[in-house]
């Protein structure tokens, strides 16, 4: 162990992260770090979807504005909220009550960052989680069956395929 947190002695696993502001913050910033490059990221988008809600109904998280988005999907433009957690900022889909209530501060600005966080994601998924009761097994996608190849089979000129 490189001084990281200490290891509980009975599952070997790190100690429970309590659900303060900081660390839900945290959480947040390595679930969507890691969702971004996921090869399934649909689950992690809901955690942090339902987190931040959660967050916001509380009082613990606030809506900043609005931000064109780096990458619109099919227009030329396109909004995100700006939410305000602890010390970090995180973007999410607008309603149409933020459009009329929130100010639009234009474009995003490059410069400002989150601050690191050595959070694992088993950890950050963990406590994100246990604080919206969501379960990974709901949000799974049902596995597919890979179909073995088959070699194509040509007939003689006039032959029928049935």
């Amino acid at each position: 162990m490189k001084g990281d947190l200490p290891l509980n002695s009975e599952c070997n696993e790190y100690p429970q992260l309590q659900p303060t502001v900081e660390n839900l913050s945290q959480a947040l910033f390595t679930v969507n770090r890691h969702a971004k490059t996921a090869p399934n990221p649909k689950f992690l988008y809901k955690v942090k979807h339902d987190s931040l809600q959660k967050l916001l109904k509380e009082g613990k998280a606030k809506k900043i504005g609005l931000h064109f988005s780096r990458n619109p999907k099919n227009s030329q433009q396109q909004s995100d909220v700006l939410i305000k957690c602890g010390r970090y900022t995180f973007h999410l889909p607008p309603s149409k009550e933020d459009f009329t209530a929130l100010p639009h501060l234009g474009k995003l600005d490059q410069s400002v960052r989150n601050p690191r966080t050595s959070l694992s994601l088993n950890q950050a998924k963990k406590l994100l989680m246990n604080y919206t009761g969501l379960k990974e097994d709901q949000h799974e996608p049902p596995q597919r069956k890979k179909h073995r190849y088959e070699k194509p089979v040509f007939k003689k000129l006039g032959e029928s395929y049935f």
